[in-house]
Order: structure tokens, then sequence, then C-alpha cells
């Protein structure tokens, strides 16, 4: 006969099992494959073929944004020539999966490499980017010796998908910032095995590594960033209140200062709509595919290292790519919400202890001076300026990107 006592010890133990299982099931890790259904695609033709076209700017220039006849060309090749189904095999031509943390389903792609002693590296991505800017690096990175490099410059690559971008979960409340980013990507590291690692990033990606340093999970031995945040207090003050060019500055300095001063005043009306109004914007670039691929085009055009135009670094398929994967997946919205979530300045200068590396590329929304980095990064064990590549630099220039990577955290092996 059991007693009041054996009851509830036995319905603890039995409670305790069912958690510990759905524990278990949360931390599996499942394989992914994307198949995106065909009406979906024939919809957004659709959409294309019937879209009502704005006036032409009166400008000549772009400084009123994307110029309608090289939009129209875009979205006409989109709407007859596109296919999809080449980038899903892009992405299933790799192994995918998807782990569920903090609630929250993470994709990311994982290639493990073929080299011994391979050194773990979480890439993050950022917007209007996806894992299709970092699939060119995935071949130098884990198969060295195909590119030029050695095998002890080899690579095992996680390559995940942000919250509210591409195929992952999209966050339904509040909370999922960079900082939660920074903490999930070390559970996604340990939980593939993971015991030391390094991470990288540019644009979203940069924040979130720097918030993976400052952080300092167990296992991270270093970064390295594209995007790094730099400006010291006192800069920052000065062009919060669009002050002149402060006296006293270096020629590096002074273009730093002048790139940013642009962003700020004319170049930052994007980011300050989805800081603000994520949701507003959203009802316009979810509804409609050209609205969603002028906000994107705009921002490819003024950031690669073209002059001012994407397809001269990437071709149309690629741009069709990343804007098609935010409309068949519709992120639009959860992924501006992680600019409401950070709503800070990505660009101020940080205080990261762990050894830290950083490439500036010409094309890059500033060029972070080496004498702003050095007060940022105190374990700058890395600091090199390219003459090629952009914003999106593993994208535009996959193998200089690769090079820099691996000599960026050789002194970390």
């Amino acid at each position: 006969m059991q007693t009041k006592t054996s009851i509830l010890l036995t319905g603890l133990i039995m409670a305790t099992s069912a958690f510990s299982a759905i524990a278990q099931s949360a931390e599996t890790i499942r394989p992914f494959h994307v198949n995106v259904p065909e009406a979906t695609l024939a919809e957004l033709r659709q959409r294309v073929t019937a879209t009502r076209w704005p006036d032409k700017e009166t400008v000549t220039d772009q400084s009123q944004g994307v110029q309608l006849d090289k939009i129209k060309k875009l979205v006409q090749y989109w709407g007859t020539d596109y296919d999809w189904r080449k980038a899903e095999a892009k992405l299933n031509a790799l192994p995918q999966f998807i782990t569920t943390i903090d609630g929250l389903d993470i994709q990311f792609v994982h290639i493990r490499s073929k080299h011994p002693n391979a050194l773990p590296l979480i890439i993050t991505h950022g917007w209007p980017g996806s894992i299709f800017e970092l699939l060119k690096i995935v071949g130098p990175l884990t198969d060295p010796t195909a590119y030029g490099g050695k095998a002890e410059d080899a690579f095992d690559l996680v390559l995940p998908s942000m919250p509210g971008y591409g195929f992952s979960g999209k966050p339904t409340g509040t909370g999922w910032d960079a900082d939660h980013i920074a903490r999930a990507w070390d559970v996604l590291m340990k939980r593939l095995g993971y015991k030391n690692y390094v991470s990288q990033g540019g644009d979203w990606g940069s924040v979130v590594a720097d918030k993976m340093a400052a952080q300092k999970p167990a296992g991270l031995l270093g970064i390295h960033i594209n995007m790094p945040a730099t400006v010291p207090a006192d800069i920052a003050n000065a062009l919060k209140n669009g002050d002149p060019v402060p006296a006293g500055l270096s020629a590096k300095e002074k273009e730093a200062y002048k790139a940013l001063n642009h962003l700020y005043t004319k170049g930052g009306g994007y980011a300050g709509m989805m800081v603000t109004r994520p949701q507003t914007l959203g009802y316009s670039l979810t509804d409609s595919p050209v609205g969603l691929a002028s906000f994107f085009y705009d921002k490819m055009n003024e950031w690669t290292y073209s002059g001012g135009d994407a397809e001269k670094s990437l071709t149309k398929d690629e741009i069709l790519d990343d804007i098609t994967l935010y409309w068949v997946t519709n992120t639009a919205v959860s992924s501006a919400q992680l600019y409401w979530e950070n709503n800070a300045n990505n660009f101020n200068a940080v205080n990261i202890t762990i050894p830290a590396a950083v490439t500036v590329f010409p094309g890059e929304i500033y060029r972070a001076p080496k004498s702003w980095t050095e007060r940022a990064y105190h374990k700058l064990i890395y600091f090199n300026e390219v003459k090629k590549g952009g914003h999106f630099a593993a994208w535009e220039e996959p193998q200089l990107f690769a090079e820099e990577i691996r000599a960026a955290f050789k002194s970390l092996r």
C-alpha cells in the first residue's frame, strides 16, 4: 500500500522525467531542408507583374533613392528569369540543422572540415543580409588547401540565421536583442560539442561578436569583425551635435568622421525607421515585393564597394537570392525588430578585453582608424586595411575575406 509520501515522490519523479524529456527534445539538433511551396513563388511573380510604379526621380543621381530605371530592370528579371530553386539548391547542398534555444528555433549551417584540428568558427550575418552572403567562404575556410591555404588554416564553420531572419524562428515577445543572441550562440557552440571556438561578424554580426566578447563565455578564444565599434566618446558627442570635424584629428580619423557624419545626417533614415517603427514599416515591405526589394537594393548599392552599383560587386541572382529569402520567409518585420530591440549606436567604442582582430574594407560604412580601434579593443591581435570589398565583405570578396580570417586567428590556434 502506497503512503502519501511515496505517492508524492512517485509524482515528483514522473514530473521530473517528463521535464527532462522535454528539455532533451528542445536541445535536439534536427536536420533541415529548404522547400518553399510553388504557390508562394507563383504569388510572388504575380505581385511583381502587378507592381504599381511611382514617378521617376527628379534628379540624375541616387540622392533620392533607388533610381526607377535600375529597379525596374532588376524586378523584370525577378518576375521572369530568376529561379529561386537554384538558391534552394545552394542551401540544400550544405548540412543544415535546427535546434531550439530559449524557446526559439535557430536554423544554421554546420560544416566540419576534413582537416584535423580545425578551429571552430561561428559567423553571424547582418541586415539586409543573410547566410547567403556567407556561402562563398565555406570552401576557402573549411578546405583551405583547395584555395591556396594550408591544412592548418582550416575551420569548422557554424553559420546561424539570426532570430527573426531566414528560416530561424520569429520572436513573439521582446528580449531577443544582440546580448541575447550572443548568449544563444555560446549555447549553440557548446551544444555542437565545441569547448573552444572563435566568433566573427559584420554589420549585426559585429555587434553580436562584440557582445560575446564582452560576456566572455568560457571557451571563446577571440573575435574578428569587419565593422568595428571604435568611435571615442568625444567624437561620438560631436557627431551627435552635428559639429564640424574636430581639430586635432589625423587624416584617417577625419575621413572616418566625415563618413559617419554622412550616415547620421543623410544615410541613416532606413535605421531610424526600424529603430522607431518596425511594425509600421513592415506593412509595406511585407505586402509589396518591390517595396522590399528597393529598400534592400538601396543599401546594397550604397554599401558595396561598387561606386553605387551593387551589380558590379554581386550578380542579379545573388542579390535576388537574399531578397527572395526575406520574402518567402515573411521576415521583413521580424528582422527589423532587432533594430528596435537594440536601439543603440553600434559604432560607439566598445571596451573589449579578450583577443580581437579587425579588417577594414574600403567600402565599409566607415573605415575605422587603427588609433580608435586600439582604444576600443585592448587586446588587438590583428589589424589590416585591405584594398577591395565593402560592407558585405564575405559576399563581395570571399577569397580575400577568407585570407583575412586565416591571418586574424592564426595566433589563437
